[in-house]
C-alpha cells in the first residue's frame, strides 16, 4: 500500500498586470496549503500576472524565461517547505522572443519541467504561439505527474498521452469560463484515464469575462473529492496512488484493451480542409445531405427468451414512434438475444428478419445490438435495419472481460450513410475509450449510435453554484450534471445516442440519452431517461445550408479543426 500524498488546489483571482501583488499573493497560499499538510500544490493558469491580454505589446513587460525571477521566488519556497509546486505564467523563450502560455513544476531542488499549452484558446493567439514541448510525464516523490493548461483538456489526446505515460496526477491549470464547474471535461478526463486530476482554476471578472471557479481533486474513478466554488480558497484531498495505477475504468484494464491498429487517423486532421470539399474528393464517400430527424432511445432489461425481447422491441418501437415522432429508435447492447449465455443469431436469420418487419410496420430505423453467429465466430453486435432490410452491422472492436468469455472483436469501423446523416456505430464498452468516437468524428459522422450494456459510474450531479453566470447558462442544482455520453458528443462536435440496459439489480443503471454536439450550447440539446423503462427523444439536425462551407458544428467541426495532430503519434504505437 502506498502512503496517501495530501494535495492542494488553489483557487485565486489574480489581479491584471499586478505581478508583484500576484505573486505575494499565491505564496501566502502555497504556505498555508503547505501547513495545512500539502506536498503537491496546484495554482491557476498565468496566475501571477492575469489572464486576458490585449495583445504580445502589453504582455511584453510581464513575460519571464524559465528558469526566471518568478520560478526562483517559487523555488524558493518549495525548498524551505518541502513541497512541489505548479505555477502558471507567460514564458517568453530568449532564444526566439516567442511567448508561452507556461505550466511549470518546481520542487525543492527546483524546476522539474514545463508544459507550454498546446491548445490554445481564443484569447492565446492575441499573445502567444502553441506550445512546442509535448505532453510530458515528471517523476517526482509525490508521484508520476503532467501537466495540462485550460483549454489542452477539451482534447482527448492531450490526457490520453499523459495517462499512456503511467500518470499517477493530471495538474490542470485553468481560467475556465462558460459553464458551472467542475465541467465535465475535467470529470471525463480522470475517468477515461483512470488517474487524479487536480484542477486549478481561477474565479472572478477581467475585462468582462467571468471565470467559474470550481477548483477540485477528481478522483480516478470520476468523483470529485474535494472542490471550492468560489472565492479565493483551497481544496484538499488525499490520493492513494495505487488507484490510478490500477488503470481501471468502469472497473476494466482499459489500457490493455485499447487497439492502436484501429486507431491509424488519430494522428491526421480531416477537418483541416473544408469538409464538404475534404470529403467529395474524388467522388469518394461524399457526405450525405443530411436533414431533420427525431431519434429515439429505448432502455430495458433484455432477458435470455429472445421472443420477449422482439415482443418488448415492437412495444417501444410503436410507442416511439407513435408518441415521440421518431424515425431512428436504438435499443440496448444484446437487446435481441439477452445478456447472459446470448444464444447467438445470425444475421440473415429469424431474429433480424423480425427487426426488419417491426422497422417495415412502424416506417422507422432501428439500432439493436445482439449475439451474432457467422461461420461458427461469435461477436457482440449491433444491427442497422429498416424497412427495405439490413443497412450495416457493426462489431464490438474493445471487448470487456465478460465479453471475451465468448466474443471474437471485430476489426473495423461501422460508418454508414443514410438519410439522417453520416451515421457512425460503437457499442457499449466501446464508447469509454476516447479513440473510439474520435475516430468516427474524423471520419466525418454526423452521428454515433451507442447500443450499450454499461455497469458503473459515468453520470455525476451538481448541488448548484454561487458564481454569476449569464443566462442561459445554468448554475442551480442538476442530476445530470456530468454524463460521460454528453462529453463524448461534445468533444467530437457529433450527436449520440445512447441506449443503455436498465436492470438495477445486475447493476445496469440506464441514464440513456440523445446528447447534442455543442458542449457549450445552452439550453442543451438533449434528452436523459433518467429513470425508469421506456423510451425518450428528439430532434436532431444534420443539414448545411447550401454554401460551399459548412454551417453546422456537426460538418464544421470545430474540434476537429483545433486538433493539433503532430503531437498525437504515440497514440497509434
Amino acid at each position: 500500500m502506498s502512503t496517501p500524498v495530501k494535495v492542494a488546489a488553489v483557487q485565486f483571482e489574480p489581479t491584471l498586470a499586478e505581478k508583484e501583488r500576484n505573486v505575494a499573493r499565491l505564496l501566502e497560499l502555497v504556505r498555508e496549503a503547505a501547513e495545512a499538510g500539502a506536498k503537491l500544490i496546484v495554482t491557476p493558469e498565468m496566475g501571477t500576472t492575469g489572464y486576458c491580454w490585449f495583445d504580445r505589446a502589453e504582455v511584453a513587460p510581464f513575460v519571464e524565461p524559465i528558469l526566471g525571477p518568478t520560478t526562483e521566488r517559487f523555488a524558493e519556497a518549495a525548498r524551505a517547505l518541502g513541497v512541489h509546486i505548479v505555477i502558471g505564467m507567460p514564458e517568453v523563450d530568449p532564444e526566439t522572443n516567442l511567448y508561452y502560455n507556461a505550466a511549470v513544476l518546481i520542487g525543492p531542488e527546483g524546476v522539474v519541467g514545463t508544459h507550454r499549452k498546446t491548445h490554445p484558446y481564443i484569447a492565446e493567439p492575441k499573445w502567444s504561439v502553441p506550445g512546442d514541448l509535448g505532453h510530458k510525464v515528471f517523476d517526482t516523490p509525490v508521484g508520476r505527474i503532467a501537466l495540462l493548461v485550460c483549454m489542452d483538456i477539451h482534447f482527448v489526446e492531450t490526457a490520453r498521452l499523459a495517462g499512456l505515460q503511467g500518470a499517477d496526477i493530471i495538474c490542470h491549470i485553468s481560467n475556465w469560463l462558460a459553464e458551472r464547474t467542475p465541467a465535465p471535461y475535467w470529470i471525463t478526463r480522470a475517468m477515461e484515464n483512470g488517474c487524479y486530476l487536480i484542477e486549478s482554476n481561477r474565479w472572478g471578472l477581467e475585462r468582462t469575462v467571468q471565470f467559474s471557479g470550481g477548483s477540485c481533486v477528481i478522483g480516478p474513478d470520476g468523483a470529485v473529492e474535494a472542490v471550492i466554488d468560489s472565492g479565493d480558497g483551497i481544496a484538499y484531498a488525499e490520493l492513494d496512488l495505487e488507484r490510478a495505477r490500477a488503470r481501471r475504468v468502469l472497473g476494466e484494464e482499459v489500457f490493455a484493451q485499447r487497439r492502436p491498429e484501429l486507431y491509424m487517423e488519430l494522428p491526421t486532421n480531416t477537418h483541416s480542409w473544408n469538409p464538404l470539399d475534404f470529403f467529395s474528393l474524388y467522388g469518394h464517400r461524399p457526405l450525405p445531405p443530411g436533414r431533420r430527424s427525431r431519434v429515439a432511445v429505448a432502455q430495458f432489461a433484455p432477458t435470455g427468451d429472445l421472443a420477449a425481447n422482439l415482443a418488448r422491441i415492437e412495444e417501444l418501437t410503436a410507442r416511439a414512434a407513435r408518441e415521440e415522432g421518431a424515425e431512428l429508435v436504438v435499443f440496448p447492447e444484446r437487446a435481441v438475444t439477452g445478456l447472459d449465455a446470448p444464444a447467438a443469431v445470425p444475421l440473415d436469420g429469424e431474429a433480424v428478419a423480425r427487426l426488419v418487419a417491426i422497422a417495415a410496420r412502424h416506417g422507422v430505423h432501428l439500432v439493436a445490438g445482439l449475439a451474432e453467429e457467422a461461420g461458427g465466430t461469435l461477436y457482440n453486435s449491433a444491427v442497422l435495419v429498416g424497412p427495405q432490410g439490413v443497412v450495416g452491422r457493426y462489431r464490438k472492436t474493445h471487448l470487456d472481460a465478460s465479453d471475451h468469455n465468448w466474443a471474437t472483436a471485430g476489426d473495423e469501423w461501422g460508418v454508414f450513410d443514410t438519410k439522417f446523416g453520416r451515421f457512425g456505430l460503437l457499442i457499449g464498452h466501446d464508447a469509454t475509450f476516447p479513440e473510439a468516437g474520435r475516430v468516427q468524428a474524423l471520419r466525418g459522422c454526423d452521428l454515433i449510435v451507442c447500443p450499450a450494456a454499461l455497469r458503473g459510474t459515468f453520470t455525476g450531479a451538481h448541488a448548484g453554484s454561487k458564481v454569476a453566470q449569464n443566462y442561459p447558462i445554468p448554475t442551480g442544482a442538476d442530476p445530470h450534471h456530468w454524463h460521460l455520453m454528453r462529453a463524448r458528443a461534445g468533444e467530437n462536435n457529433v450527436f449520440l445516442a445512447f441506449a443503455n440496459v436498465l436492470d438495477e439489480a445486475a447493476g445496469y443503471g440506464g441514464k440513456s440519452g440523445v446528447f447534442g454536439p455543442d458542449t457549450f450550447e445552452f439550453p442543451r440539446r438533449e434528452v436523459i431517461l433518467g429513470i425508469g423503462e421506456g423510451v425518450v427523444a428528439t430532434e436532431i439536425d444534420t443539414t448545411n445550408l447550401d454554401t460551399r462551407y459548412p454551417t453546422n458544428v456537426v460538418r464544421r467541426k470545430d474540434m476537429m479543426i483545433m486538433r493539433l495532430p503532430h503531437h498525437y503519434r504515440p497514440l497509434v504505437r
